[in-house]
């Protein structure tokens, strides 16, 4: 293979992975931005949402523990194909669920499929991110998480305008699901097949014999330190998501649209650092970067909990943002530093990760009943300390790639 078409061969996987990305991301704001058309159409209450999202959740936990098991026995190519049509069929399902029969259960079962699609196929596309990473020896991990970004702003406009329209559930679920689809053919045609995620030392061994290595990582310690690093970002990720808003406007009094503006300042720094964040990491290094993100965010919080005026709620809601961007991506890029066990690290350190994602907001909102919820920030702002401590853990192994030092 010439240089000219290997050059070709990897712009197209990264193409594609852009465009896997981009899709997990769309799904997922499908989803979110029909809740409450979705509760209203099925006649149920908040409470039942909540254990609609816990089911998610937890499918989406499986298909992270999953995630080992699959790359093991198809590789990501296959894997991610299969995830990304295992998720589409639940986007449909949901559709008809919510639309056509009225079924709770049935959208339940479309959830379950929609979350263990998008549990598995974080890690997979994760694993080929950073493989991509290592050929062309540049920090570009963040860049894919970025377009994960697009794809939930995508998701999100689209959501409000079939809203906003009167589309039904089951129209805009059924052509999301039919697009994403089309862009898993399309991007399958384009990404290589690596059976192992890059371990080409044990290409001859059985997929039995490869997942009893892969799993070990279970057993490292390096791994309980990522997923600290993770932990802590994630924490101050759907934290933001889920109570930014209403800490505008209880803790400190602002309208319901100045707090979907925090937000959204929140999300435009977290989405513009992501972009820009991979030369960073290259010149500084992964330590240095998350420590000084860590510091931001920290800060960050820190302004939106105390500022007495708006203004300075809307800077610390940029800072916070700018400070959580980057630490899940690098966590990830850190944990697949060695091919051989990338796909078994990434899905460890991503599981604890994911586990604070889904589970630290209600459990934050319990906290935040007794102490009130400004209060209960504080508990993020420690977390992220923690996660910037443990950073050092991202540090490359010695004898892989050479990116962020």
């Amino acid at each position: 293979m010439t240089s000219t078409s290997t050059r070709a061969s990897l712009l197209a996987w990264r193409l594609a992975v852009f465009a896997i990305f981009t899709a997990s991301g769309l799904s997922i704001a499908t989803w979110a931005s029909r809740v409450p058309s979705i509760r209203s159409s099925l006649g149920v209450d908040n409470s039942t949402i909540g254990l609609l999202l816990l089911g998610a959740g937890a499918a989406s936990i499986l298909g992270l523990s999953l995630a080992s098991v699959l790359i093991a026995r198809l590789g990501t190519r296959r894997g991610m194909l299969l995830m990304m049509l295992t998720f589409a069929a639940g986007l449909v399902l949901i559709g008809v669920g919510t639309d056509l029969v009225g079924s709770l259960p049935l959208v339940l079962v479309g959830l379950a499929l929609f979350g263990l699609g998008n549990g598995a196929l974080d890690v997979m596309m994760n694993v080929d991110g950073a493989a991509i990473e290592v050929q062309v020896g540049k920090t570009i991990l963040p860049l894919f998480h970025a377009f994960f970004s697009f794809g939930t702003v995508i998701g999100a406009g689209l959501g409000a305008l079939a809203a906003a329209s009167g589309v039904s559930v089951f129209v805009h679920a059924t052509s999301a699901g039919l697009a994403i689809a089309v862009i898993a053919v399309v991007a399958f045609a384009y990404v290589p097949q690596r059976d192992l995620g890059g371990d080409d030392a044990a290409a001859d061994a059985g997929w039995r014999e490869r997942l009893g290595v892969s799993l070990s990582a279970w057993r490292e310690p390096r791994t309980y330190a990522l997923g600290v690093v993770m932990l802590g970002m994630a924490f101050a990720e759907g934290g933001a998501n889920d109570w930014m808003a209403l800490g505008v406007t209880q803790g400190h009094g602002g309208a319901e649209e100045q707090g979907a503006l925090a937000l959204t300042v929140f999300s435009v720094a977290m989405a513009v650092l992501r972009l820009l964040g991979g030369p960073l990491v290259d010149r500084f290094g992964r330590v240095a970067t998350l420590r000084v993100l860590a510091v931001t965010a920290v800060v960050g919080i820190l302004l939106f909990i105390l500022a007495d005026d708006l203004p300075l709620v809307f800077v610390g809601a940029a800072l916070w943002g700018m400070g959580a961007s980057l630490g899940f991506p690098l966590g990830m890029s850190a944990a697949a530093d060695d091919p051989a066990k990338a796909a078994a690290r990434v899905s460890a350190a991503a599981t604890v990760g994911y586990v604070a994602f889904l589970c630290g907001p209600p459990i934050l909102g319990v906290i935040s009943d007794h102490v009130g919820l400004l209060n209960t920030l504080f508990i993020i702002a420690g977390l992220v300390a923690a996660s910037g401590l443990a950073s050092a853990a991202a540090r490359p192994l010695p004898g892989t790639r050479g990116t962020g030092h």
